[in-house]
């Protein structure tokens, strides 16, 4: 048994122990927002574990960490659309590393990102082809969205998702 002195110096030494890991939020913040013919930020898909409404443009959408999401991003002005940006990301657990998102706190893990009206159309079929076959583009292997991102950088054909790699994939018990 620990003498009581003894007891006291290690709870003080745990006590600054936490103090020097920095503590992360538990869930990841995705900011949403809508103003009419300015800006259009909203989720795609994804499964927040509550939202928050911040005022009339604003929202906020909370995820466990592990859970996948996709943030459609555009922005637009007198001239017309300025940004088209599509984000597929896993919120990270409290010891992962994280990529910094604006508007995403404290980050994600970057899943893939298509920039430009051509590439978050063409992300956002690909989305659509997913889920024609009743699968929920949450549960897709983690890799495929990495593919379509590489795909889209080198400019070649996007792969296709189908029933026997997303059986495969969740036979691995859903890790990649």
């Amino acid at each position: 048994m620990m003498a009581p002195e003894s007891h006291f110096a290690s709870t003080i030494q745990q006590a600054s122990l936490q103090k020097m890991v920095p503590q992360r939020p538990t869930r990841m913040r995705v900011s949403l927002a809508l103003v009419e013919d300015r800006v259009n930020i909203w989720l795609r898909f994804g499964q927040p574990t509550v939202e928050i409404v911040l005022d009339r443009w604003r929202r906020a959408a909370m995820f466990m960490p592990g859970t996948v999401c996709c943030r459609v991003k555009w922005i637009g002005n007198i001239s017309g659309t300025a940004l088209w940006q599509l984000l597929v990301m896993q919120a990270p657990t409290p010891f992962e590393d994280a990529q910094r998102v604006a508007g995403v706190l404290p980050g994600a893990r970057i899943l893939l990102r298509a920039d430009g009206e051509m590439q978050v159309k063409a992300v956002l079929a690909a989305i659509d082809a997913v889920e024609a076959l009743g699968i929920d583009p949450c549960t897709v292997a983690a890799s495929y969205w990495r593919k379509v991102g590489y795909r889209l950088g080198a400019g070649l054909p996007l792969p296709v998702y189908t029933a026997e790699r997303h059986a495969a994939h969740l036979a691995r018990g859903g890790r990649e």
